[in-house]
This record gives C-alpha cells, sequence and structure tokens, in this order.
C-alpha cells in the first residue's frame, strides 16, 4: 500500500506541475462565469426544482418513453436501435458505416461516443474519423483523453496547442495565437466535413414525443456534423431521453450557465431528423436538387448499464445528470489537477464516481473516488440537485466491500470497532476509527501526544497508515470538553427561557476545548440553560471512508443519546459545521424520517442559535465586543458545509454587531478536509488547494488581521499556512472571565 500511495503521490504532483495551472484558470472562470450568470436569472431555482422533477419522471417511465422515441423518429423517417452494451452499439454503426462506404467519418462532440471506444471500432475498421470540435480535435492530434466533461482540451494552455499544431501539421508559419489556431482548424476540419460520408453527434437530450434532439455547443461544427454528409448517426445514453418538447425549456436555461457562466450557450440546435435539408454538393455551382427524402437517420440508444443504474436506488440519481460539469468546475480538487486525476475511462469531476461504477464498474471509479472529500459544494451547484458526495460515498462503500464475501472476517470481528469487513484498507479503518482513537489519545494525554510526535512514530504512520509526516497531528486534551461541564462548579438556570444541549462534536470533545467551554459561556450569558451530555461522535469521520454501516451505527447512538432532551424541548447546538450538516443532511440516508426530522428541526450552527437569541431579544452587550471599543480586524473563512446550508451569514452579521470588522474570504475551501489532507498520497493536493486561502490572508488588506475559521479542517489547515494562529469565532465573543 505505502508503494500505491507513493505512486499516486507522484501522478498528482505531475499534474499539478503540468497540467494544474491550466485546469485551475478555466475551471474557475468557468465557475466564476456561473456564479454571475445565475445572479442574472430570477427563476434559477425554479428552473432547477423543474429540471428535476422533468429527469425523475423521465427515469421512471423510461422504458415506455424509449418506446416512444422509437415511434416518433420512425414516423419521422428516421431508424431506432437500442444498443446493450458498447460492443452492441459500435457494431451497429460500423455496419451503418459499411453500407454507407464511409471512407471519412465527422464527429462532433459526445462523451458517450467516448464511453464506447467508436472512434477505435471505426478505425479498426479502415474508416478515417475526424473530431471537428475543436478541443477534441486536440486531443485527437495529442492522443489524449478528455480532461472535462465539456472542455475536454481544459488542461492545454494556448502555447500547449501552438506547439502540438506546429509540430503535427505542415504550415506555411508557425501558429501562435488562439485566433490563429481557431482559423487552422476550422479550414481544416472544414475539409474534411466537406469529404465526409457519414456524421456522428451524441445529444444533449431527446424529446419522446417529437424525436427531436437537442445540440448544445459552443461551435458550429455539430450542425455541418448533421447537414453535410448524407448519414446521420447520432449516439445517446438512454437517459437523454424526456417527455416533451416543453420539457426542454429549463435545461437550455441551465445547461449553459451550470456549464461554461453562459447565459445561453453559442448554438442551441434543434433537430427532428432525418433533417429537410438535401446533401451538400460542394463541387457543384448548381442549385442543389436532391430529395431530401434520400437522407438517413440512425439514433442509436444506448443502455450499457443504465437500465441497471436505474434499478440502483443509490446510483439511479447519477441518469438525472445532463453532463453540464458543474460539479467539477466547483470542485477545488479538480480545479488543481483536472480529470487526467479526478476521472476513470471516461467521465470526470464529482459525478464521475456514479458514471465510472455504472458502465465502467467499481474497478475504474476506485481510481479516483477518494478525491471527493465529501465538502458538498457541488450540491448547490448541480441544475437537478443531484446529492454528488452521497453517490460517492456509496460507492466508496462498495469499493472497501469489493473483496471476497466476508472471508477473513472472523479475524477482526469483535477487535475493530466498526462494522466493516476485514479487508478495508487499513488508512481508511484508522481515520473512520477516530473517535476510539480520540478517547485513547485523551485517556493518555500528554503522553499520548509526546509519543506520536517522535520520529520513529511518525515514520512508522506514514509507513503504514499513510499519514504525511509533513502535517501537525492534533494535541488531545487529558480533560475533555463533557468532562470540564460535568466537573465544573457553576449553578445551573432552571428559570430559562431556552434549553439546549451543546453537542460534543469529537474535536470539541477532545482536542480543541476552548471552542467548546467558549459556547458554553456565551449561551449560558444570553440566558440560556446549557447541557453537555456524554453523546457518541457524529458517524462523520467513518462517512468519510466510505464505512457507511459504522457511520450509520454512530448515527443511531446520536439518535439515541439526544432522545429524551428533544422530547424535553431542548434545542441541539452544534459548533462544528461538518457534524451539523450530518444532522441536517446525511442523516436523511441513516435515520428514520422521524429520527432525522426530529434532529435536523430542533439543531443548529452555533452562530445561527446566538444570532436567533439576539434577534428575540437576548442582550448583545453581555457578549465581549472589540478589544477596548476599538474596531478590531478579521479576516474570516467560513466551512464548506456552512456555505452548502447557507448558515455562513449568521457568523459575520453577529461579529459585525459586537464591532468587528470582518473581511470574508472569497476562497471556498481550505483544501484540508478532515483526514484528507492528512494522506501521504494527497498532501501535496491539499496544499496547493490551502494555497490560495494563504495567499488571500497575505495580502495587504488581510495580512495583519486577527483569523477566524469555523471549521476544524480549516483551523487546522490555515495554522499550517500561515504564521498567525487562526481562531474559533465562538472564542472571541465569549463573555470575559470574572
Amino acid at each position: 500500500m505505502a508503494a500505491d500511495r507513493a505512486q499516486k503521490a507522484e501522478r498528482i504532483r505531475h499534474l499539478l506541475a503540468t497540467e494544474g495551472a491550466s485546469v485551475e484558470e478555466n475551471a474557475r472562470g468557468f465557475n466564476d462565469g456561473r456564479y454571475e450568470s445565475v445572479a442574472r436569472l430570477e427563476e434559477y431555482e425554479d428552473y432547477k426544482d423543474r429540471a428535476r422533477a422533468i429527469k425523475e419522471d423521465a427515469i421512471e417511465h423510461l422504458p415506455d418513453l424509449i418506446e416512444q422515441v422509437r415511434e416518433t423518429v420512425e414516423a419521422n423517417g428516421g431508424t431506432v436501435y437500442l444498443a446493450e452494451d458498447a460492443a452492441d452499439a459500435n457494431r451497429y454503426v460500423r455496419e451503418v458505416a459499411s453500407d454507407t462506404e464511409a471512407d471519412t467519418v465527422v464527429k462532433s462532440k459526445s462523451m458517450t461516443t467516448e464511453e464506447i471506444e467508436l472512434n477505435e471500432a471505426l478505425e479498426a475498421e479502415g474508416s478515417e474519423v475526424w473530431e471537428t470540435d475543436l478541443g477534441e480535435f486536440v486531443l485527437q492530434v495529442a492522443e489524449e483523453a478528455p480532461s472535462h466533461l465539456v472542455a475536454p482540451a481544459i488542461h492545454r494552455s494556448c502555447e500547449d496547442i501552438a506547439h502540438l499544431f506546429n509540430e503535427h501539421f505542415d504550415t506555411d508559419e508557425d501558429l501562435e495565437t488562439a485566433q490563429e489556431l481557431t482559423d487552422f482548424a476550422r479550414e481544416y476540419l472544414g475539409d474534411q466535413i466537406r469529404e465526409a460520408d457519414l456524421g456522428i453527434t451524441g445529444a444533449n437530450f431527446v424529446t419522446a414525443d417529437t424525436g427531436t434532439m437537442a445540440l448544445v455547443t459552443s461551435e458550429g461544427n455539430a450542425r455541418k456534423t448533421v447537414a453535410v454528409p448524407d448519414t446521420h448517426v447520432a449516439v445517446a445514453g438512454v437517459e437523454k431521453i424526456i417527455p416533451t418538447f416543453e420539457d426542454l425549456q429549463p435545461f437550455v436555461e441551465l445547461i449553459g450557465r451550470s456549464g461554461t457562466g453562459q447565459d445561453i450557450t453559442s448554438y442551441v440546435s434543434l433537430f427532428s431528423p432525418p433533417v429537410s435539408t438535401p446533401p451538400v454538393d460542394f463541387e457543384s455551382d448548381e442549385p442543389i436538387a436532391d430529395d431530401p427524402d434520400d437522407r438517413e437517420f440512425h439514433l442509436v440508444l444506448l443502455d450499457n448499464g443504465r437500465m441497471d443504474m436505474r434499478e440502483d436506488d443509490q446510483l439511479r440519481e447519477t441518469l438525472y445528470c445532463i453532463r453540464c460539469s458543474a460539479c467539477a468546475n466547483s470542485c477545488a480538487n479538480f480545479q488543481s489537477v483536472g480529470g487526467h486525476a479526478f476521472g476513470g475511462e471516461t467521465y470526470t469531476g464529482g459525478i464521475a464516481t456514479g458514471w465510472e461504477a455504472g458502465v465502467h464498474g467499481q474497478d475504474s471509479a476506485a481510481e479516483f473516488n477518494d478525491l471527493c472529500t465529501g465538502c458538498s459544494r457541488c450540491v448547490n451547484q448541480c441544475p437537478v440537485n443531484i446529492d454528488i458526495p452521497w453517490i460517492n460515498t456509496v460507492v466508496r462503500d462498495r469499493i472497501n466491500h469489493s473483496g471476497e464475501d466476508g472471508q477473513f472476517d472472523f479475524l477482526v470481528e469483535g477487535l475493530t470497532p466498526d462494522a466493516e469487513p476485514a479487508g478495508l484498507d487499513l488508512q481508511k479503518r484508522f481515520f473512520g476509527n477516530f473517535s476510539t482513537l480520540a478517547k485513547l489519545g485523551s485517556a493518555t494525554a500528554p503522553l499520548s501526544n509526546w509519543g506520536a510526535d517522535l520520529s520513529p512514530s511518525r515514520w512508522l504512520m506514514e509507513r503504514v497508515l499513510g499519514i504525511d509526516r509533513r502535517r501537525e497531528l492534533p494535541r488531545f486534551e487529558r480533560e475533555t470538553f463533557v468532562e470540564w461541564f460535568r466537573n465544573r462548579d457553576v449553578p445551573r438556570s432552571v428559570d430559562a427561557d431556552y434549553h439546549a444541549v451543546v453537542y460534543p462534536d469529537l474535536y470539541t470533545n477532545h482536542v480543541r476545548t476552548e471552542r467548546g467551554k467558549a459556547a458554553v459561556r456565551t449561551l449560558e450569558a444570553l440566558g440560556v440553560a446549557v447541557e453537555v451530555p456524554d453523546v457518541a461522535s457524529s458517524g462523520r469521520a467513518p462517512l468519510s471512508q466510505g464505512m457507511v454501516d459504522t457511520a450509520a451505527g454512530h448515527a443511531d447512538e446520536v439518535a439515541a443519546d439526544l432522545e429524551s432532551y428533544l422530547e424535553a424541548g431542548y434545542d441541539v447546538v452544534v459548533i462544528e459545521p461538518s457534524d451539523h450538516a450530518m444532522f441536517q443532511r446525511e442523516y436523511e440516508k441513516l435515520l428514520s424520517e422521524e429520527q432525522h426530522e426530529s434532529l435536523a428541526d430542533r439543531s443548529y450552527e452555533v452562530f445561527e442559535y446566538i444570532y436567533g437569541l439576539l434577534e428575540n431579544g437576548a442582550d448583545i452587550s453581555e457578549l465581549r465586543n472589540a478589544d477596548r471599543g476599538a474596531t478590531e480586524e478579521i479576516a474570516y473563512h467560513s466551512h464548506c458545509q456552512q456555505r452548502t446550508l447557507g448558515l455562513e451569514s449568521y457568523t459575520t452579521a453577529v461579529l459585525e454587531d459586537l464591532e468587528y470588522d470582518v473581511l470574508t474570504s472569497d476562497v471556498e475551501c481550505c483544501g484540508m478536509a478532515g483526514s484528507f489532507g492528512y494522506k501521504s498520497e494527497y498532501y501535496e493536493l491539499s496544499m496547493d488547494v490551502g494555497s490560495r486561502l494563504g495567499e488571500q490572508f497575505e495580502t495587504p488588506e488581510a495580512a495583519d488581521r486577527t483569523v477566524v475559521a469555523s471549521g476544524t479542517s480549516c483551523l487546522e489547515q490555515l495554522d499550517s499556512l500561515l504564521t498567525r494562529q487562526p481562531r474559533h469565532p465562538i472564542t472571541l465573543i465569549e463573555p470575559p472571565k470574572s
């Protein structure tokens, strides 16, 4: 395993050095454009809800829609073939190429034909195949795989492409600028289109009621590919079918905004083929008189695992995907390394795990699945509201269980505090059982901290567990937060208007106890009767490792531990955003509906709760404002889960009410992501992502400010990136100690 980790780390270092800059510039540009574009669309959330409902309905009734498409396309004069798998689809298209004596084939961009490796199948039969999308053409010349769903050559700079073309093609003068490269490709590919006997496209959507194909592109090549050759083949996954022509509207509004930040893409082409345009004759000056009825159209609908995905309750959502790439563009890890690391045989980005597991198998998904850290940034960006982190978690869990069925379970039965199989990767088991480690660490502190820091210990942890020795380890407190609360000599309020449990998450309870103490003192100063019971850890640690059964066990314990408090009317206040997100989101998958709703409805992020108290009349003067009455300047970074849940504004609002001058980071990810930043294979990637935040907090505007962050991972990463110590915001506002 150590060798595998070293190999993966080297691969990531290589991509960071060779492709990272281009990927980051382009992906972040798309993501920034998406923010700007959706802000201009007042009906954005309504369109997302409509698109989701349409896809849910389409996948539910997919067998009927397939038959309806067959009827409408055949009524239009075309042919429909339902291909069982890649080999079946390739065989059919090869037969069409043979029947039409297609020496030259032109294609527009299609990830589905990439999935089935159609180019290779046609070339093996002697056809010359040309990609007419500029990005795909670049990759065809370079003999590379796409690194992005929408912009396949996102990893290559203009200079790279110029060098590639100048080496490959015999041009009169060297090509340099983007315009020169585009002009050359347009002319070169135009010649191929004119000579083509067969045109092949994908389809973004296929409407069942009219047999209409929608092609959404940034170039005009797809239209030419459809209209110029006298035979057109479209290859589309069965999930591309939607019920009606009218259903296209929300998708047209969403797909460009989500993918490239355009209000609408350059070309939205709607065809109900065979198209009525007669075949183009470039050799004659005479008007074209050929009968358009002679044109052929073949729609190849591809299954290739999709119908099995439809029957899989966990992977089914993947079929709602419209291949917009928003999940990739918004992902900090993808922004650093692109799809050549964060991708499988065909698909890239967050949603790729579902696609790869469904159409290529779990082994393909396993190659990159751990690059999804579950940060949830992609959740709100997805135009059809797919829970992409959950799909990644489920596939990770299945990978964990993909060894021999329990043949070694007897070796670990009763010896590990989890519900996972014997063959589970040791690194995952270690991080997934952090709650056990934390209890042991506190019970034996400070000896545990001293021993862990010894050079032999760090070498062994790196060698066996893959914990990078460059990463500082957490320091366990001997007295836990729960013990501190139990032992303190403070009278409990009995007449308070509000009663709340402060949830003792793992880090607050065992490592950063000061923030728990500050939260208790703050809430009590605002008139809240507080309890800190001994409650199980939320299960975030095992869930992040794909240990779903173990996480579900933690969730059951938390629900049981808090049941009596919830029944008594207590609120649950959560300091760590990732644990609050568990209660709000993931517990919906891990608990019964009643248990989840009971906890989710009564749980609050700590500053959300404080803000509510102040809005309902609590005395803000009880809290500590900026030192000495002057305005203290703060540089604040919110946690990714806070942003997903829309909670980050509560922290800034409370701090500003207390006269703090708050500069909020616009960097969306610190790069640490719990255990991810500890793992030796991902350390460089973690630090590369974090460098964007570190650089922002070292600018002249932020360099002298107190650095504040809400999440444990954010605090740890900032501690590594900066020379000044970051703080949790609750420690700024707690009442002065008497």
